[in-house]
């Protein structure tokens, strides 16, 4: 295992081999490695009861029979799903968690109650995709649920009751009313989210009284098919609360806490976002402020839980993050349904290098939405469907999933506009079991092309290859006329000698490259 300090000591040695080179930025990469994995469920998804993102989005019906599909679940948007090797989905909620009653989603679904989904858009929903539906989805995909529990307006007796519906294996009250209803063996889920946003939507509760509810709920929770145990998630901080943080590290006792949530969005302005196509330059720079602010964010959050978990076993879960701007013209202002361009590839490739770099407290994060809601990787329309820039991106870094955590160094250029600046580039490395280094490049500068130098200490590889997502503008999304404007393509720009490599990365770019 390699140690910080060893690793801060080779820095300055690599950097006296890029003496020759100009202005162009320039990168040091320990290919020794850290003591560190990036865990694939950084690489997690969110699939909330919000607009199209469940019904018409994963969900058309049974008995639909224009699109293809198992029990309902969209054959194309699964496909799609695992080959993005998504390792995680959030499930209800979401503000529609707390208002949630899982017990109306099981059983024939003719004689399901309906229910009004009071936080988005008002819509009456029949319960007719619930936790089986979920859970089989998860199992299809070859994901971990990750179910949010109704803390708001739900019950102690509630949440056991499902942990032991979902999770016994033997003879109980609710396992048998599990295999009633058609399903003999636990699924056995693993992560649980005790509540969300209770500082808002929740329930608006203060830290310290939501921290004694937590307790409460956590000690009922009980295990059987896990090995290691539930991995409880608690209710995290609206961006930089961090009291919040703070309290729940300090008043929760160790053995009934696994994670502590953050939630964070990228945006224009948060009283006006925007449209998510038509932007100004200023309006990009300015989403891009916002989204590098996850850096500070999620460093001193770590503080805080460093100061009372030295040894890193709570995990930080960032399970809400992505690009928010205003609904497009003439939909449901409730659905938060955005289109998705090269702006969005720039807030994704700049977060998940964020992600990486800081996987030794990151456990786990969400993207949201997974399909047609805020920053989707998946828009659908009727029998169409397409992938966005995002998605394309989240592919290209798959390559970093139960990776190495490879540590570097940035010596940065400069995105300067109206007098303000901000950090052009950003990058992270991994090496996979196979030996393969990977390393993640983003140029967010809408202008100007930037040149990286890069030097791989100790990575002795012959082979690079690499693969870029760009486009000409930034304002460019794909639609179901033009699936295909935005997609990776093979990249070439690059220049290696010995350990060195020199990168030339168009303005607003996400390049990845493979060292072997």
């Amino acid at each position: 295992m390699k140690n910080r300090a060893i690793t801060a000591l080779l820095i300055p040695l690599m950097l006296a081999t890029f003496g020759a080179f100009g202005q162009n930025g320039r990168i040091l990469i320990d290919a020794d490695g850290s003591e560190y994995t990036i865990s694939r469920h950084i690489y997690g998804h969110f699939s909330e009861h919000l607009g199209r993102c469940i019904y018409g989005g994963f969900y058309v019906g049974e008995n639909n029979t224009a699109i293809p599909h198992t029990d309902g679940v969209r054959t194309d948007v699964v496909e799609a799903l695992k080959a993005l090797k998504i390792p995680n989905l959030r499930w209800p909620g979401g503000c529609f968690a707390d208002t949630y009653h899982w017990k109306n989603g099981i059983g024939p679904k003719a004689e399901r109650p309906s229910i009004v989904n009071t936080w988005w858009g008002g819509v009456t929903e029949d319960n007719s995709f619930g936790t089986h539906d979920f859970l089989n989805l998860c199992e299809r995909l070859g994901a971990e649920p990750y179910l949010a529990a109704n803390v708001g307006s739900g019950t102690v007796e509630d949440l056991i009751d499902w942990v032991q519906y979902v999770n016994h294996p033997g003879k109980s009250p609710m396992s048998e009313l599990r295999r009633k209803n058609g399903r003999a063996a636990p699924w056995k889920v693993k992560y649980w989210g005790v509540g969300n946003e209770m500082w808002g939507c929740g329930g608006h509760m203060t830290p310290e009284y939501y921290a004694n509810i937590y307790k409460q709920y956590a000690t009922f929770m009980t295990d059987w098919t896990n090995s290691d145990g539930l991995y409880r998630v608690a209710s995290g901080a609206n961006v930089a609360d961090y009291h919040w943080t703070e309290v729940m590290m300090r008043d929760i006792p160790r053995n009934l806490i696994e994670g502590v949530a953050l939630h964070s969005y990228s945006f224009v302005e948060w009283n006006d976002k925007g449209s998510a196509t038509d932007f100004s330059e200023a309006q990009y720079f300015s989403t891009m402020q916002t989204a590098q602010e996850m850096e500070e964010l999620v460093t001193r959050h770590s503080a805080i839980m460093d100061q009372y978990d030295p040894e890193r076993r709570i995990g930080l879960i960032v399970d809400e993050w992505g690009g928010w701007y205003n609904v497009e013209p003439g939909t449901n202002p409730g659905f938060l349904f955005q289109q998705n361009t090269m702006r969005d590839a720039m807030i994704a490739g700049l977060t998940l290098n964020i992600f990486n770099n800081h996987c030794s407290r990151v456990r786990m994060a969400n993207l949201a939405q997974t399909v047609n809601v805020l920053q989707a990787v998946i828009l659908t329309e009727g029998e169409k469907m397409l992938l966005t820039p995002t998605y394309h991106v989240m592919k290209m870094y798959s390559v970093h999933q139960d990776a190495q955590l490879l540590p570097l160094s940035i010596d940065n250029l400069q995105y300067q506009l109206g007098g303000a600046s901000l950090p052009a580039l950003s990058a992270s490395a991994s090496k996979d079991k196979d030996g393969l280094i990977h390393i993640s490049l983003v140029n967010i500068d809408a202008n100007a092309g930037h040149t990286v130098d890069i030097a791989v200490q100790g990575a002795g590889g012959k082979r690079l290859r690499g693969t870029i997502l760009h486009s000409e503008k930034l304002q460019d999304h794909n639609t179901f006329e033009q699936p295909d404007k935005v997609k990776p393509a093979e990249f070439r720009a690059f220049k290696k000698t010995g350990d060195q490599i020199t990168v030339t990365l168009p303005p607003f770019s996400v390049v990845v490259l493979e060292l072997q």
